[in-house]
């Protein structure tokens, strides 16, 4: 082969996810993120989708529309089966799978001539919205994981370490990504009536382990004239939204999602940023937030620390973060200002998306060589 010769360009298909442009969650972001820069590095890819889009691509990227089973604890499994059984007939040179919970379809792609890593996330089991069955599957999914695929992909150290102890299981470690730098634009803040730096964020999924409701309840404690937006909203969890939006504090802001450049705005804008999820890997929002320089509050938890320790201020329960909010209040202007740089430079250290995008392009091209 010719030394200048470029490698051969790839064809890739990712499946577990709801699909993209990312309209929910953490895997949909990052799929978008993902799977848009392969196609600028010249890669043929397929996502796999529950939400049908008006155009058969995105940014470039193939969508492939399979209408879901709308079920707490069907979907997923059923999307990604029947997103599986369509790939065996449509080959890709390989899969990236999304989920620790879709393990057991992984081999169906192995037999089919590809080679599949698995992104298994964080540990899904401990999530309270799960019945005793749901966990029990989440359960044998994380043994499942261990073999099922040709790889097991971990975006958090902690992660990592417990595939290892538990399982003797080793795993290719690649972390998620973040844009850098704010955004000048503010259309968001002034459809919600904010200000700039005149409000502390939370963008999370409306479900009790990630503890928005806990969030309000300290923040309404505080005496101050600033704002707190709750930005999220969960699919099968009526019951808990209606608590967390049963207020009546006029400085408590409740619009539902936000997406897109809106999502942006009110990152890169925000006093500070509060993050309080108990489960999972590693949390898209907190880097995302950190990654727009802010003053981040975190719950303590391993995973939160991995990414937000020595840049950000933890937290263990309510009365601690009302108490930390005063804190950051009265704190010189000069600090909070340390504190967001910090938190941009831990990004730009460890998190970036080109970085993210090399390590799966090389990931991908190992499993081929194999």
């Amino acid at each position: 082969m010719d030394s200048t010769s470029q490698p051969a360009p790839l064809r890739i298909a990712l499946l577990g996810t709801r699909g993209i442009p990312a309209r929910y969650g953490g895997f949909e972001t990052f799929a978008e993120e993902l799977s848009t820069r392969l196609v600028l590095r010249g890669h043929d890819v397929t996502v796999y989708c529950r939400d049908e889009h008006p155009e058969p691509e995105y940014r470039g990227v193939h969508l492939w529309h399979i209408p879901p089973v709308r079920h707490k604890y069907l979907e997923t499994l059923v999307h990604t089966f029947a997103s599986t059984l369509h790939l065996m007939r449509h080959p890709q040179q390989v899969a990236l799978y999304c989920n620790g919970a879709n393990a057991i379809f992984t081999p169906l792609a192995r037999i089919a001539g590809m080679p599949v890593a698995l992104n298994v996330d964080g540990l899904e089991r401990k999530r309270k919205k799960w019945n005793v069955l749901a966990r029990a599957w989440y359960l044998m999914s994380e043994a499942l994981a261990t073999f099922c695929p040709t790889e097991i992909v971990t975006d958090a150290v902690q992660i990592r370490e417990y595939y290892h102890t538990h399982y003797g299981a080793d795993s290719t470690f690649i972390s998620y990504g973040a844009p850098m730098g704010t955004v000048e634009t503010d259309g968001a803040l002034r459809q919600l009536h904010l200000e700039r730096r005149r409000y502390f964020l939370y963008v999370t999924r409306f479900e009790p382990e990630n503890n928005p409701l806990m969030v309000r309840r300290a923040f309404e404690r505080v005496e101050t004239d600033l704002k707190l937006a709750l930005i999220g909203d969960a699919p099968y969890a009526a019951d808990y939204i209606r608590a967390v939006r049963d207020t009546s504090d006029p400085r408590v802001v409740l619009p539902g999602t936000v997406f897109g450049d809106g999502y942006h705005e009110l990152q890169s804008h925000s006093f500070a940023y509060i993050h309080a999820t108990e489960v999972g890997g590693t949390h898209p929002a907190l880097i995302e937030a950190m990654g727009r320089g802010a003053l981040v509050l975190y719950l303590m938890t391993p995973e939160n620390h991995e990414v937000a320790g020595g840049a950000g201020l933890p937290f263990h329960n309510e009365a601690e973060l009302s108490e930390l909010i005063r804190k950051v209040l009265r704190m010189p202007e000069e600090e909070r200002e340390r504190l967001r740089a910090a938190s941009l430079q831990r990004v730009r250290e460890r998190y970036s998306w080109d970085a993210v995008t090399d390590a799966y392009e090389s990931l991908f091209r190992r499993l081929l060589a194999r």
